[in-house]
Formats: C-alpha cells, sequence, structure tokens
C-alpha cells in the first residue's frame, strides 16, 4: 500500500515549494487534503505526480502545482466567500474547503457533481456547496464573492462572473481564443466597472463550456465563439432609448470634464435621442453645464437665449437654422431636447447650474457679423460705422461665400484679412468696458467676431494645397470649446455633439495619413483621460438626406452595411442595440479583437448609396477612435421641422460632415 501521507508531503516540497509557492496556508491545505480520495481507482497511483489525471466525463483532475497556484492567487482569508467553476472531482474545492468557511462550487456534468458532492460530504467538507449548473452565470443568489476560481479556460473573462465579485474581489482564470492554450489571469475588482487584470503564465485547461464560455457542439465538443457573440456578451443590450439604464456609462464616465458624442450620419433620430438622453443624465447626475453642438454660433445662440429664458419661443420654431442642411438641426428630436432644457434652467435657482448651448462651427460667417454689429450698435454706436466699412470688405460674396478664396488666390481681390482683425482687436481693447454692462453679451460677442476671422481665413486656405481646411474648421471648434470652458470656470463641464468624423479621434484613421486631425484628437490631446468619447453605428434604416449639394432632404433607404466593415460586424451581434465600453482596461480582450482597421461608415448630410464605397467608407481603428460605441441596428431618419431650404448662402460647402 502506498504510503499517501509521505507522498503529499514530498509533492510539497519537490512540486509546490520547489516551483515557488510560498503561502503556507495553501501548503498546509494541500498537504491537509487527500487528493487520492478523488482519483479513479484505476489511477491512484498516480495520485502525486506533477500531472492533471483523467476522471469522467472527458474532464481532468488539475496538477497539484496548479492548483497551488491559483490558490494562492487568490490571497484568501478565512472569511472569505470563495466561488468554483468546474467542480471537477472536487478536489480544488476541498483545498478551498481548507482555507475558508464558504465555498460554493459548480460543475456543469451532473454525475461529477454528484460525485463531488458525495465525497466532500464524507471527507466532512460539509460547509462545501456544490451546484449542477453553468459555471459561467455563476451563483447570483449567493454574490458577491471575494474570490472566484475558474478551472476550464474561456475566450474570455465572463462578464458575469466580473459581476459578482465584490469590490476587492480576486478572480483566477485561464483565457485565451485557442482550445489547446490560454493564459492564466488575476483580475481584481477596484470599483463597480474598473478591474485590475494581470496574467500570471501559460496554461492548458479544459473548454470553459456555458452561456458566457465557449459554445457546445451537437456532438459534445466545443467550437470558438464568434466575435460577434463575444461582443454580444460583453455589452450592455437594451431595448429603447426612453428604458435603457446608464448608471454604468456614468461610472465609466468618471469625472471626466468633456463627453464627446458622436453620430454616424447626421440625419438619425436614434443618434439624436440617444445623445439626449445622455445629456439629460450628465446635466441631472453629473453637474455638466455645457452643451455644445456642430452647429453656427449664431443660431445655437438664439436656442441659448430660449434656455435661458430670454425669448418666449423656441428658437427652433423661430427657425434659425435657414441655409443648408436645415434639417441637421431643426428637427423634432432637438426640438423637444431644447424643451427640456428650457424646462430645466427654469427649474434651477442657480444660475451657475443653469445650462448654456452654443455653436462650436464657423460657417456663419454673415450672420456672425450682423449679430457683431447689433452687438456694437447697443454698446457704442460710434463703432458701428468703423466695423461695418471693414467688414464691408467681405460682402461682395455674402451670397456664395466659398468664391471669396478663389478672388484672393487669383489675386482679383487682396483679402481682408487685416480688416477682420482689426474689428477683433478693438473690440477685445474695449473688453473691460463693453464687459462690465454684461459679460455674456461681450462674450458672444468676441467668439462672433473670433469666428469671422476664422471663417474668413478658412475660405482663403480652402484654396490653398498647403493649407487643410478641415483641419482649420476642427481647430476652430476646439477654440470655441475652450473658450466656453474657460469663460465658465474650472470646475465647468460640457457636452459636444458632432458626426464621428469629429469626436472620433484622427490619429485611428485614414485622417491621419491626409495629415488631418479632428477636436476628438485634440481633446485627447489638451485633456487626457478627462476626455470620454463615444461614437455611434448602424446598419440599416432610413436616413435624412440630400443627393447633391444644396439640395433638397430625402428620405433615402441606409444600404446594409459593408462586409468588410466594423458595422457588418455588429450587425452579426445577437441584440439590436447596445453600450460596448472600449477604454482600456475594460473589455480589452474584445478592444484586442477590434483594433485591426477595418472600413467604417460616414453619412453627412449628402448621401449616396449607389457609390456607397467610395463615398461613404474609410478605414479606422475604431476602438482607438472612441472610448465606447453605441450601436442601433435600424435606425430611422430624423423628422424635420421644416422640408424646404430657405434662400441663404451654401455656407458648408465643401463638407458633409
Amino acid at each position: 500500500m502506498n504510503n499517501f501521507k509521505e507522498l503529499r508531503q514530498q509533492m510539497i516540497n519537490d512540486q509546490l515549494v520547489a516551483r515557488g509557492i510560498r503561502d503556507q496556508t495553501v501548503l498546509n491545505a494541500l498537504n491537509a487534503v487527500p487528493r487520492e480520495a478523488f482519483i479513479p481507482a484505476d489511477l491512484v497511483e498516480f495520485a502525486y505526480k506533477d500531472a492533471p489525471l483523467s476522471i469522467e466525463e472527458n474532464q481532468t483532475i488539475s496538477q497539484p502545482y496548479i492548483v497551488a497556484l491559483m490558490t494562492a492567487a487568490l490571497e484568501l482569508q478565512s472569511d472569505d466567500r470563495v466561488l468554483e467553476v468546474g467542480t471537477g472531482s472536487g478536489y480544488a474545492a476541498a483545498v478551498l474547503g481548507e482555507i475558508c468557511e464558504q465555498v460554493y462550487t459548480i460543475e456543469r456534468h451532473k454525475v461529477l457533481a454528484d460525485t463531488a458532492q458525495a465525497k466532500l460530504k464524507e471527507l466532512g467538507y460539509t460547509d462545501v456547496q456544490v451546484r449542477h449548473g453553468d459555471g459561467t452565470l455563476g451563483w447570483p443568489e449567493n454574490a458577491p464573492f471575494n474570490a472566484i476560481i475558474v478551472a476550464a479556460g474561456g475566450p474570455e473573462v465572463p462578464q458575469t462572473l466580473k459581476e459578482q465579485l465584490a469590490i476587492g474581489g480576486r478572480m483566477v482564470i485561464p483565457v485565451g481564443t485557442s482550445l489547446k492554450s490560454q493564459k492564466l489571469v488575476r483580475i481584481q475588482r477596484i470599483s463597480n466597472n474598473e478591474y485590475k487584470t494581470e496574467e500570471l503564465e501559460d496554461v492548458r485547461f479544459v473548454p470553459l463550456i456555458g452561456a458566457a464560455g465557449w459554445k457546445e457542439k451537437s456532438d459534445g465538443t466545443s467550437r470558438a465563439r464568434t466575435l460577434p457573440e463575444l461582443i454580444g456578451q460583453s455589452s450592455e443590450s437594451f431595448t429603447s432609448i426612453d428604458n435603457v439604464n446608464l448608471d454604468n456609462l456614468l461610472e465609466r464616465i468618471g469625472d471626466s470634464r468633456v463627453v464627446l458624442l458622436g453620430e454616424a450620419s447626421h440625419g438619425t433620430a436614434e443618434f439624436y435621442d440617444m445623445r439626449a438622453r445622455i445629456t439629460k443624465e450628465l446635466i441631472e447626475k453629473k453637474g455638466f453645464t455645457i452643451v455644445t453642438a456642430e452647429a453656427d454660433w449664431p443660431d445655437a445662440a438664439h436656442i441659448n437665449r430660449y434656455i435661458q429664458g430670454q425669448q418666449q419661443k423656441s428658437a427652433l420654431q423661430n427657425k434659425p437654422f435657414s441655409r443648408f442642411p436645415t434639417w441637421m438641426w431643426a428637427n423634432q428630436s432637438m426640438l423637444e431636447f431644447t424643451h427640456w432644457l428650457h424646462d430645466y434652467n427654469n427649474k434651477t435657482k442657480s444660475s451657475e447650474q443653469k445650462v448654456g448651448f452654443y455653436g462650436l462651427d464657423l460657417y456663419s460667417l454673415y450672420g456672425s457679423i450682423d449679430s457683431v454689429l447689433d452687438y456694437l450698435q447697443k454698446v457704442d454706436p460710434k463703432m458701428v460705422k468703423t466695423a461695418r466699412e471693414r467688414y464691408g470688405c467681405l460682402m461682395p460674396w455674402s451670397d456664395e461665400p466659398s468664391l471669396y478664396g478663389g478672388a484672393v488666390i487669383t489675386q482679383k481681390h487682396e483679402g481682408c484679412e487685416t480688416e477682420v482683425l482689426k474689428n477683433l482687436q478693438d473690440l477685445l481693447k474695449k473688453r473691460l468696458e463693453y464687459s462690465a454692462a454684461h459679460e455674456e453679451q461681450f462674450f458672444d460677442a468676441e467668439q462672433n467676431a473670433k469666428l469671422i476671422v476664422d471663417a474668413e481665413r478658412y475660405y482663403r486656405t480652402m484654396y490653398y494645397a498647403e493649407d487643410n481646411s478641415w483641419n482649420q474648421r476642427d481647430q476652430h471648434m476646439m477654440k470655441v470649446l475652450q473658450a466656453v470652458l474657460d469663460f465658465k470656470g474650472p470646475k465647468s463641464k460640457a457636452v459636444v455633439w458632432a458626426h464621428n468624423s469629429h469626436i472620433g479621434d484622427a490619429r485611428a484613421t485614414q485622417m491621419s495619413a491626409r495629415g488631418e486631425l479632428n477636436i476628438g484628437q485634440l481633446a485627447r490631446q489638451k485633456y487626457g483621460e478627462k476626455v470620454y468619447n463615444i461614437g455611434f453605428g448602424t446598419d440599416h434604416g432610413t436616413v435624412a438626406a440630400a443627393s447633391d449639394w444644396g439640395g433638397p432632404m430625402e428620405i433615402k433607404q441606409v444600404q446594409p452595411s459593408h462586409i468588410d466593415s466594423y458595422e457588418h460586424i455588429f450587425h452579426d451581434v445577437p441584440t439590436d442595440n447596445f453600450l460596448l465600453p472600449l477604454r482600456y482596461p475594460l473589455n480589452e480582450h474584445i478592444r484586442k479583437k477590434l483594433l485591426p482597421e477595418r472600413l467604417e461608415r460616414a453619412i453627412g448630410v449628402i448621401y449616396r448609396p449607389e457609390t456607397e464605397r467610395q463615398s461613404h467608407y474609410f478605414y479606422a481603428s475604431l476602438p482607438a477612435q472612441f472610448d465606447e460605441y453605441i450601436w442601433f441596428d435600424k435606425t430611422r431618419a430624423v423628422e424635420a421641422l421644416t422640408k424646404e431650404r430657405e434662400e441663404g448662402a451654401f455656407d458648408t460647402f465643401p463638407f458633409g460632415v
């Protein structure tokens, strides 16, 4: 008869201590548990060999070293509540039972669960509770757990198990996309949505099969979960914008000062409605007081006056957005949102807590000129004549400002840079005098005057190959955002509404190769981790867009996504609507799978389905662009407040986003 007691001690010395296991509590536990009792009779002589051994149902009992390594990595205390996934023979559960008073273990094979339960009871481990079931789903009624140990290899860490960890809790689990090998990782829960992950060593386990692991084939073997399935498992699904729970998203946003909310198209209702829902919660729960948008400053000022209670009717009903494309902001979704902002501010007593709405774009050249002149007429009528004469330099191109740059480059016109700069300089010289009476009104005039300078430069440099007018536009947006934040004070926080092309970090897209940047990149460079940017996407549905620049709005069918695109991957996710966290280290496994560049779709105010691949797709690395991605599989067009474009210049030429 084998002297198992001696063999156990030899195992401790030669297999565990010699390989670096130093936790005396763990060593004592393995020395106390008779491993031979959990081994099939025909293999009992190998009970203390440093190797895994076969048991029923094509499963294995892990080698002693791995059991010791995983247990030590949990850093257990006697009063810890522990969950084991994959009971197998029951051996590891017994080791855990030697250390902790509350041990729960789950096995998907009923015969193994029953056998282990009987053996544990026979050996006196009455505090170890055994369940037959899907271990990937955990044991929620007994959660949270201080420690979770998973004795099977999954394609990723099941979110269900992560959520059942207590704050400060540890999990040890083999992870890998190959069934042949995995990485043993230790995960510690830092907060509700923050986890610390570290790799321990290479291992090989039987597959973790279940709803949050590998799928089982009809023949009983397992297959790798597809990327859409993994995304479905790692994302947060919702049925409607009204009932989506955004608490986890707000936790991920944390103490960010700037939150950028994108859109894959300018004419999609769900993007506006979800941005409004998120913005409302940022205002109510996180103290955001600034909403900025890819809109013209003077038009946004109309909205701001309405929500501040300075005019009776909704600005959108007064049709301030009169140039092409009117539907981009004059739509039902925006109307409802501005009413909400108005009501919120009306209920808010503190002026510091009231929300402002501001436009970031630079196309309103002539609207801004009118605003500056109107302001000067009120505060300094003597200056109006001089300012009007200087701005008069630009008036020959009031119908089509895009032609101004052409006149300058062909030397048919000297240019107006000096004149518009003089007006700005004169305005700033009288800052103290003008702002004393009404600081907000001066700030508005100042931004309009700066916009005129930037717009003049923008239209002038559009025609120079060495200058990038896209960069001029987004640099202007960033300057306005900073100006508003500075004006509102160091504790102010802002939301930005703009197209994905503007808020997704340009360095992660084809734009970078062309030397282009955007507000998403600039914001990250300025505010670092205090920026959280969220992209939006869809597969199919309808969208409001024009076929040609300046053309009428049409309700167009959005083509199903290209097979090589991110959108095609998301379309195959089992749920239709979801939020997908992408910021490291959240969902790092998914993030790595999505990092390689793929096609990504962008629809502006123009949509040409017949040339969609050439006109509307570009290469990007989506997880590097965004901190989060919100998906609506099927979407609908915005409901425009007016269907016809009023007379006005094509100020936004040549860009559709």
